[in-house]
Protein backbone atom coordinates (compact mmCIF):
# COMPACT_ATOMS: atom_id res chain seq x y z
CA UNK A 1 0.00 0.00 0.00
CA UNK A 2 1.83 3.18 -1.04
CA UNK A 3 1.99 6.53 0.64
CA UNK A 4 1.26 9.19 -1.80
CA UNK A 5 4.11 12.18 -1.07
CA UNK A 6 1.65 15.61 -0.54
CA UNK A 7 3.96 18.85 -0.39
CA UNK A 8 2.72 22.21 1.58
CA UNK A 9 0.96 24.54 -0.50
CA UNK A 10 3.95 26.89 -0.29
CA UNK A 11 5.68 24.33 -2.10
CA UNK A 12 3.10 24.34 -5.10
CA UNK A 13 3.31 27.97 -4.94
CA UNK A 14 7.37 28.11 -4.89
CA UNK A 15 7.83 25.81 -7.72
CA UNK A 16 4.91 25.36 -9.93
CA UNK A 17 2.35 22.40 -10.07
CA UNK A 18 4.24 20.65 -12.47
CA UNK A 19 7.54 21.01 -10.92
CA UNK A 20 5.98 19.92 -7.85
CA UNK A 21 4.35 16.93 -9.23
CA UNK A 22 6.95 15.33 -10.83
CA UNK A 23 8.64 15.71 -7.71
CA UNK A 24 5.84 13.94 -6.15
CA UNK A 25 5.98 11.34 -8.46
CA UNK A 26 9.88 11.06 -7.88
CA UNK A 27 9.59 10.56 -4.23
CA UNK A 28 6.75 8.30 -4.99
CA UNK A 29 9.01 5.96 -7.67
CA UNK A 30 11.94 5.72 -5.09
CA UNK A 31 9.29 5.16 -2.28
CA UNK A 32 7.74 1.74 -4.88
CA UNK A 33 11.36 0.89 -6.38
CA UNK A 34 12.76 0.71 -2.18
CA UNK A 35 9.69 -1.47 -0.86
CA UNK A 36 10.10 -3.74 -3.85
CA UNK A 37 13.90 -4.37 -3.08
CA UNK A 38 12.89 -4.58 0.88
CA UNK A 39 10.27 -7.22 -0.52
CA UNK A 40 12.52 -9.15 -2.14
CA UNK A 41 15.23 -9.41 0.52
CA UNK A 42 12.77 -10.16 2.60
CA UNK A 43 11.66 -12.90 0.99
CA UNK A 44 15.40 -14.29 0.13
CA UNK A 45 16.19 -14.13 3.78
CA UNK A 46 13.03 -16.07 4.66
CA UNK A 47 13.75 -18.55 1.77
CA UNK A 48 17.37 -19.41 3.54
CA UNK A 49 15.67 -19.43 6.64
CA UNK A 50 13.62 -22.05 5.56
CA UNK A 51 16.21 -24.14 4.28
CA UNK A 52 18.35 -23.61 7.34
CA UNK A 53 15.46 -24.37 9.43
CA UNK A 54 14.05 -27.69 7.04
CA UNK A 55 18.06 -28.48 7.79
CA UNK A 56 18.01 -28.45 11.31
CA UNK A 57 14.93 -30.27 11.86
CA UNK A 58 15.80 -33.18 9.67
CA UNK A 59 19.32 -32.81 11.74
CA UNK A 60 17.27 -32.73 15.18
CA UNK A 61 15.08 -36.02 13.39
CA UNK A 62 17.98 -37.82 12.67
CA UNK A 63 19.51 -37.49 15.97
CA UNK A 64 16.37 -38.05 18.06
CA UNK A 65 15.82 -41.42 15.63
CA UNK A 66 19.43 -42.75 16.56
CA UNK A 67 19.14 -41.96 19.73
CA UNK A 68 15.73 -43.51 20.40
CA UNK A 69 17.25 -46.47 18.42
CA UNK A 70 19.82 -46.73 20.63
CA UNK A 71 17.37 -46.69 23.41
CA UNK A 72 15.24 -49.36 22.01
CA UNK A 73 18.73 -51.45 21.46
CA UNK A 74 19.31 -51.51 25.11
CA UNK A 75 16.12 -51.97 26.32
CA UNK A 76 15.87 -54.62 24.25
CA UNK A 77 19.15 -56.16 25.40
CA UNK A 78 18.09 -55.74 29.04
CA UNK A 79 14.58 -57.43 28.71
CA UNK A 80 16.71 -60.22 27.12
CA UNK A 81 18.67 -60.68 30.02
CA UNK A 82 16.07 -60.49 32.36
CA UNK A 83 13.46 -63.07 30.40
CA UNK A 84 16.90 -65.04 30.60
CA UNK A 85 17.81 -65.11 34.75
CA UNK A 86 13.83 -65.86 35.22
CA UNK A 87 13.92 -68.54 32.57
CA UNK A 88 17.11 -69.62 34.44
CA UNK A 89 14.91 -69.52 37.64
CA UNK A 90 12.15 -71.62 36.13
CA UNK A 91 14.35 -74.39 35.35
CA UNK A 92 16.07 -74.42 39.04
CA UNK A 93 12.83 -73.99 40.68
CA UNK A 94 11.36 -76.92 38.40
CA UNK A 95 14.12 -79.09 39.30
CA UNK A 96 13.90 -78.40 42.93
CA UNK A 97 9.90 -79.17 42.53
CA UNK A 98 10.45 -82.47 40.82
CA UNK A 99 13.78 -83.78 43.03
CA UNK A 100 11.23 -82.98 45.85
CA UNK A 101 8.20 -85.02 44.60
CA UNK A 102 10.78 -87.61 43.22
CA UNK A 103 12.31 -88.01 46.50
CA UNK A 104 8.58 -87.70 48.31
CA UNK A 105 7.55 -90.66 46.32
CA UNK A 106 10.82 -92.94 47.11
CA UNK A 107 10.59 -92.14 50.61
CA UNK A 108 7.14 -93.37 50.67
CA UNK A 109 7.74 -96.67 49.01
Amino acid sequence: MPVTAKLSKAFYERLGEQIANELVDWFNAVDATYRNDLRELNEANFARFDAKLEQRITELRSELLAEFRTGLTNLEARLERRIARSHADFIKWSFVFWAAAIAAIVGLR
